[in-house]
């Protein structure tokens, strides 16, 4: 099914990312999360996304619901997070999305070209120890009274920055 953004899309002369960005979630629980985190990672053109730590078993017709298309375009990969800091893709850094002490503002802080984004839980965010694993620690600024976002929204934000960056900062 072609919609109204599928034919805008098509028409424009945007460039390609020189890289894919790679995603990452540690211990994510919803489902619908899941489909979302691939859908906004298909958004930019990157097609995998990796689930650290996985313990909760997820209905695939639920990720496929809101995943949409994506579903289809993005590798969903289960793997320990020890393992996955042993095999980042050479030249990839690890930035943790994630509000802590040694965090910069995402839209202040050069992001590196070649990146893995790398989110917590919905409900504590990234362990400290995976957090000094990254190469950098990024946050969104809140200036409303609500200091929180949920996990795909947060990506929404960290991915769209990152796009911005390498392809219309001029």
């Amino acid at each position: 099914m072609e919609t109204n953004s599928v034919a805008f899309f098509r028409d424009q002369n945007y460039p390609e990312l020189p890289y894919k960005p790679i995603v990452a979630a540690w211990k994510v629980k919803n489902p619908q999360n899941v489909g979302s985190l691939m859908r906004l990672t298909d958004n930019v053109g990157g097609n995998r996304l990796i689930l650290l730590d996985d313990e909760n078993p997820k209905r695939e017709s639920s990720i496929k619901k809101t995943a949409g298309l994506s579903f289809n375009h993005v590798e969903l990969v289960k793997m320990e997070a020890l393992s996955f800091f042993e095999q980042l893709p050479e030249g990839y850094q690890c930035v943790a999305l994630e509000t802590n002490e040694q965090s910069t503002n995402i839209f202040t802080t050069p992001l590196p070209e070649r990146i893995v984004f790398l989110l917590g839980s919905e409900m504590h965010g990234l362990p400290e120890d995976l957090i000094r694993r990254c190469h950098q620690s990024v946050h969104i600024p809140m200036t409303g009274l609500c200091k929180s976002m949920n996990i795909s929204q947060a990506l929404a934000v960290g991915l769209f920055e990152w796009q911005r960056q390498q392809l219309f900062n001029s």
